[in-house]
């Protein structure tokens, strides 16, 4: 669960004395004090990396930070001083982005499609990347010049563009791509994928000439991983495809939605591929209308303590307030907030709780084999749905190790005194740790699908070693 929480520091003569003097040393002093203090994993990293190492740490980016203005480099300063704790569910979001300047202008390159199409005509050998391409709303003719590539517009529905205007300029290794807004942005990774598609960094170009047959599985997964919302598949007689992109509780009733209208198919089909690929989690609930398809035996769900603190309580008080949530929640939040405000300073089970055992009577016979699609951006509550998934019998990971983002949880995220910027960190940490970590570990596939196979192959290559059992 997220949610913004005005900071209690505010009551306090140390915050106050920060307030008055809004330089990046009081910033990094503040953000320094108020993790020592709240952070729920704070003294677990401690005491693996040595409390020596966290004050060399420590002054070296208090050294830095005393050299520069209150700005954005001062933030990304500070970020990289709490990132010695972990990776995920921390960091600072900069609050003061200057107003981006809207007078960008780019080179503007006479371009006539059909002259173009009889230059590509007469060439011998074509170049992969020469060609008319299309992705959003344009349409660009890319073509060698010298030891680079420019993308020229020949249509576009953004009116911000104009027939000629150069939209890509780029070399084998790398170079420029040019926002709606004609901002440049750097292309450092450039991918063909398949016959006719080029990706630049995350964006996806498809060659509409000249014209090359694609296969079309290729074509497929490209649109299966591009998807924002939950989309069904059934692939052949014996698996269905279920992708789920996101997590977060506002997708939970889409994701109910297209998993009850195809519930038959499913308990129909042998096999079934659940595709979680760049999902980065939201909220346990959200996934709850899988488990009876999975289910094998009794599920069990380590459980969390929450770290009572003035500031990290407040939360809780906030919550039991909120009328957004009806009575009894109410009076359950204003419960865990006096049992964690009796026990400041300590770590407190608010569920007398530490291990959740779910059962369920029914154990369905289809889906027999469940393949979850995995890869290195997968983390917070998609792996606590994986460590779910991975308890019961059916189900087999593959693809590549999660992000690694699940021990130290549940997010507070406060502003600082200055108001320049937000603190994030965790109130919570898991019964697991230290037997069973998962921050930046991350959680191992059972089948790892190596660099040879494109990740726009993957559903094929996971169907097909579903299909050989």
């Amino acid at each position: 669960m997220k949610r913004k929480i005005l900071p209690l520091l505010l009551l306090t003569f140390s915050t106050f004395s920060y307030a008055q003097n809004c330089d990046c040393e009081s910033n990094f002093n503040w953000v320094k004090k108020t993790f020592e203090e709240n952070d729920a994993g704070f003294e677990y990293i401690i005491s693996k990396k040595g409390r020596d190492a966290y004050e060399l740490h420590s002054q070296m980016y208090l050294e830095k930070a005393k050299q520069l203005p209150n700005d954005k480099e001062c933030a990304i300063v500070i970020d990289k001083w709490v990132r010695f704790f972990r990776d995920g569910h921390i960091g600072i979001k900069y609050l003061k982005e200057p107003v981006q300047e809207t007078n960008f202008t780019v080179e503007n390159i006479p371009v006539n499609e059909k002259d173009f199409k009889k230059y590509l005509s007469k060439k011998k050998t074509q170049d992969k990347y020469e060609g008319i391409w299309s992705f959003g709303s344009y349409v660009i003719a890319i073509k060698r010049r010298n030891n680079e590539y420019v993308g020229t517009i020949l249509y576009s529905t953004n009116k911000n563009w104009k027939v000629g205007d150069v939209k890509t300029v780029f070399t084998e290794n790398d170079g420029t791509l040019y926002l709606g807004n004609k901002s440049p942005q750097k292309i450092s990774k450039i991918t063909t994928i398949g016959n006719t598609y080029l990706k630049l960094n995350t964006t996806i170009l498809q060659k509409k000439y000249p014209e090359i047959k694609e296969d079309a599985t290729i074509s497929k997964e490209i649109q299966w991983l591009d998807t924002a919302k939950p989309l069904f598949e059934k692939l052949n007689e014996n698996t269905a495809y279920l992708r789920i992109p996101d997590f977060e509780i506002s997708e939970k009733k889409h994701i109910d939605s297209i998993i009850e209208k195809n519930k038959d198919i499913i308990l129909a089909t042998k096999n079934l591929i659940i595709d979680v690929r760049n999902n980065p989690g939201g909220s346990d609930a959200s996934y709850s209308s899988l488990i009876p398809f999975l289910y094998t035996n009794p599920i069990r769900t380590v459980g969390t303590l929450f770290y009572s603190t003035p500031l990290n309580n407040q939360r809780m008080l906030e919550l039991s307030q909120n009328p957004d949530f009806d009575k009894e929640s109410q009076e359950g939040f204003k419960k865990y907030y006096e049992t964690l405000n009796a026990s400041l300073g300590k770590f407190v089970d608010i569920f007398n709780k530490d291990v959740f055992i779910q059962t369920r009577k029914e154990i369905t016979r289809y889906p027999e084999n469940i393949g979850i699609v995995i890869n290195e951006k997968n983390g917070s509550t998609t792996e606590q749905f994986l460590l779910t998934a991975k308890q019961s019998k059916k189900v087999k990971l593959y693809g590549k190790t999660t992000r690694g983002m699940l021990d130290i949880s549940n997010v507070n995220i406060i502003e600082s005194p200055c108001k320049d910027f937000e603190l994030y960190y965790g109130l919570s940490r898991s019964y697991r740790i230290p037997d069973f970590a998962i921050d930046d570990i991350g959680l191992q596939p059972d089948y790892f699908i190596d660099g040879s196979v494109s990740e726009y192959n993957w559903i094929k290559f996971v169907d097909e070693t579903l299909n050989s059992k």
